[in-house]
């Protein structure tokens, strides 16, 4: 062992490794195709269209690509890149949105072998190479490296991006290391035991790696990691153990050795931070969402005062770690402030899968911590905000206090290079995908805020996000709310030092605000978009709706001196009561939307009611099954992507259907991973074994005819993929150009879904390409088809679109 990290110390960075191996794209041709990708999963792409049906002409200076909605003409142009490589035509902008100059750029190279490259595009929302989808790097970050295979001879790339740098690398082993993307902990002297990092390994073979390990050495302690399966030509992130006895003051380098059947395959070393005590840390841990490694970081309370003290959950803005999120603020003496990380420092606004990690991060710094119930508060700075504003709104009986410091409120009014969300459409289909994303909208969710104090705070200088949004909040806010405090600071623009987020005047408004036990609340005033997302504020739960995805309200209140329980209800098709602070053995009397009293004797300090709406009034009724859609489990398309799910590829198709379905979930994982620092097992039809991988989401890639797991798993679902036709009810569509994504529950599990993502033929299936549900906040519904002229013709093109009945049947098609 102790041989193998000599030989460890003799190999050079890794930047220095491909420093010699470097092949630069210094010119391009560029053109305005039209494009419309957005948070929603209707998408359009002419250029994508034309590969897709084989009418993409190869692009040449001044050639005609097509004509834009004036009828003009529409031309390739070329550039050459600047002294250090970047290709930016003039005009540039953006990601491929509409109006915003050239949105895609075509790149080729002439290898002179077969051979497996390393491609980095910085800049672009992803790319084509040899008609194959990969994921981009639209933030420029860096370390996106994508492991290809080169043909002998011309090699294509069509880039979505504007301003990019693009270069191919030669692989330093057939399985690699690369640790300048590691999640790392902190060492904390004196600590010790085992802790969990994770890095990057490329597996730059056309056959998956299972027996590959990583040895990692702290200051002479050796631990060796087992590694998952590397999927053939891709990446992964992977965690594995440190041992960290008698760390004091040492060495925080720790060495790395990669391993495949027992021999070395690559080198590196990953350097730890070492805080002194009282100091921000990092802590990691393994995420329920994938199974993948995260972290969090924590500035701790400072002071001997043995009470407990307060939590305060910080979320940070867009290209902030987490680290300098807990590090912006003094330590308090009176509480733990604790910073989750939205799984990137972009990540997912907070929305989707960043909601849940703030979540998952909230539980687990509650359970360390054991902060006083009473004093939890939520804060956070620009796209932190936003998450302050939308996880305030969405759960607002977790928070005594919340403070959105440079913060927009919803999506629909602040885009990123995501796009926006629209507002509204004419288009019936259209409107259905909007609803998707109504979990996004805060105005809609403000009344949520009533029990909650809440200070607002804004620079008046603020160029990056207006100071109109705070006062929009404010004016929103003024119309019910009576404990809200509001503060411009004066010429503070979006960053005007720590005191942007760690401002006194909030800190003491936190202080005079705790949570209120339920039993003192009389009054409940509650607004969800989904169950799913958010059920229940305090003793009322709404766990179904008569229309899914729109807005559901109820506003209760619960006399317990006379013991009644009034109120009204907005599209809730089931309510659940809790009645354990009324007497055991009271008769309850509850009158809702001034329909029939009805009443209920409580049963013991637990008990809870639930109710139906049935033909237009309130009736008594049971827990839902989980078989009917319920909090756990409501949908959307999104749900199967929640729990440790695996990406499913068929290989029952010919070789272009499942050479797809392969390449498609590789694009799936590799834009998961950019996205959510995260890992995904990727196995075929022929390996996936329900008892095996019970309890996980599954995400199948083609259709009836191609993945032989479909009729496992959705023999009892009312929507069928097969080639050449998708049926959906009574409704059928023929043909191979035909595309679809649908959600089903799995029958073997209370929370698992499977996903299908899949098409009738080729053309089909390339549609179904985009992945822009991984866009935070984008809307996906339970239930799409359309065609592949979508991305041609837009909105005309899609065929059904909706969701699933609270029995997860189909309800009438519009």
């Amino acid at each position: 062992m102790h041989r193998i990290f000599l030989l460890s110390i003799l190999v050079a960075g890794y930047a220095a490794a491909f420093a010699q191996d470097t092949i630069y794209f210094d010119k391009a041709l560029t053109v305005n195709a039209p494009v419309r990708y957005g948070r929603e999963a209707l998408y359009m792409d002419e250029l994508a269209y034309q590969l897709y049906n084989g009418s993409l002409k190869t692009p040449a200076e001044n050639a005609l690509f097509g004509n834009d909605d004036k009828g003009q003409p529409i031309t390739w142009k070329s550039i050459t890149a600047d002294s250090i490589h970047r290709l930016r035509p003039a005009g540039g902008g953006g990601f491929g949105m509409r109006g915003r100059g050239p949105t895609y750029m075509y790149l080729t190279y002439n290898s002179p072998v077969a051979q497996v490259m390393l491609i980095n595009i910085r800049g672009n929302a992803g790319f084509f190479l040899n008609g194959e989808a990969h994921m981009g790097d639209p933030y420029s970050s860096g370390w996106m490296y994508v492991p290809v295979q080169l043909k002998k001879g011309l090699n294509e790339l069509y880039v979505r991006g504007t301003f990019i740098t693009a270069s191919l690398h030669k692989p330093v082993s057939a399985l690699q290391l690369e640790t300048t993307d590691a999640t790392l902990p902190s060492l904390i002297p004196g600590a010790t035991g085992r802790l969990q990092a994770a890095v990057v390994v490329f597996n730059n073979t056309a056959k998956d790696c299972n027996d590959a390990s990583i040895v990692s050495k702290l200051n002479n302690k050796t631990v060796t990691t087992r590694l998952p399966v590397i999927p053939a030509m891709s990446m992964r992130k992977v965690s594995f153990e440190i041992e960290t006895n008698e760390i004091n003051d040492a060495s925080n380098v720790c060495n790395l050795v990669l391993t495949k059947s027992s021999k070395i395959t690559d080198t590196g070393s990953v350097k730890l931070d070492i805080p002194r005590a009282g100091e921000p840390y990092s802590s990691t841990f393994t995420s329920e969402i994938d199974g993948s490694l995260q972290y969090y970081a924590v500035n701790p309370q400072s002071g001997n005062d043995p009470k407990k003290g307060a939590l305060f959950l910080s979320v940070h803005g867009a290209g902030v770690e987490a680290i300098g999120q807990a590090r912006a603020y003094k330590a308090k003496d009176w509480g733990t402030l604790v910073a989750a990380t939205n799984r990137r420092p972009r990540g997912f606004n907070w929305e989707d899968w960043g909601r849940l990690d703030a979540l998952e991060v909230f539980e687990l710094a509650k359970n360390k911590f054991k902060p006083d119930p009473w004093h939890i508060y939520l804060t956070g700075h620009s796209m932190g905000g936003h998450g302050t504003w939308f996880l305030g709104a969405t759960y607002p009986d977790k928070w005594a206090a919340i403070a959105p410091c440079a913060g927009y409120p919803t999506l629909k009014g602040y885009g990123s290079a995501d796009g926006l969300i629209p507002d509204s459409s004419a288009d019936v289909k259209e409107q259905m995908l909007i609803r998707a994303s109504n979990q996004s909208d805060v105005i809609k969710l403000a009344t949520n805020y009533k029990p909650l104090g809440v200070y607002v705070f804004h620079g008046d200088a603020d160029r990056t996000v207006s100071v109109n949004y705070a006062r929009q909040m404010k004016k929103v806010l003024a119309e019910f709310h009576n404990d809200h405090s509001y503060y411009e600071y004066p010429g503070g623009e979006h960053w005007f030092g720590d005191q942007s987020v760690d401002w006194k005047p909030l800190f003491d408004f936190f202080k005079w605000h705790e949570l209120p036990a339920d039993s003192t609340i009389s009054e409940i005033d509650f607004t969800t978009a989904s169950p799913g997302i958010s059920s229940s504020k305090n003793w009322a739960a709404i766990l179904q709706q008569e229309h899914s995805l729109e807005y559901s309200r109820v506003q209760l209140k619960r006399n317990l001196q006379n013991a009644t329980l009034t109120g009204s209800t907005q599209n809730v098709h089931v309510l659940s009561l809790a009645l354990g602070t009324f007497k055991k053995g009271e008769t309850v009397k509850i009158t809702l939307d001034s329909l029939s009293t009805l009443e209920h004797q409580v049963a013991s300090f637990v008990d809870t009611l639930f109710l139906e709406k049935q033909n237009g009034t309130w009736a008594k009724s049971k827990a839902l099954s989980a078989n009917q859609k319920n909090p756990a489990r409501y949908g959307t398309f999104k749900d199967a992507f929640n729990h440790r799910m695996i990406f499913v590829y068929g290989t029952k198709g010919n070789k272009a259907e499942n050479n797809w379905a392969l390449t498609k979930a590789r694009f799936d994982a590799e834009t998961w991973y950019y996205r959510g620092n995260g890992a995904v097992d990727i196995i075929s039809d022929k390996e996936f074994d329900q008892q095996k991988y019970a309890g996980r989401g599954v995400v199948l890639f083609g259709n009836a005819t191609t993945n032989s797991v479909y009729n496992t798993l959705l023999n009892d679902c009312p929507i069928r993929i097969e080639r050449n036709k998708i049926t959906s009810g009574n409704n059928t569509w023929t043909g191979d150009n035909l595309a679809g994504y649908f959600v089903w529950p799995l029958k073997n599990s209370p929370l698992t879904s499977v996903a299908v993502i899949g098409g009738t033929g080729l053309k089909g299936m390339n549609a179904a390409n985009a992945n822009q549900y991984f866009a935070g906040a984008s809307g996906f519904p339970d239930y799409m088809i359309y065609s592949l002229e979508m991305l041609h013709k837009g909105t005309s093109e899609l065929k059904a679109v909706g969701f699933f009945n609270n029995e997860w049947g189909l309800p009438p098609e519009l």
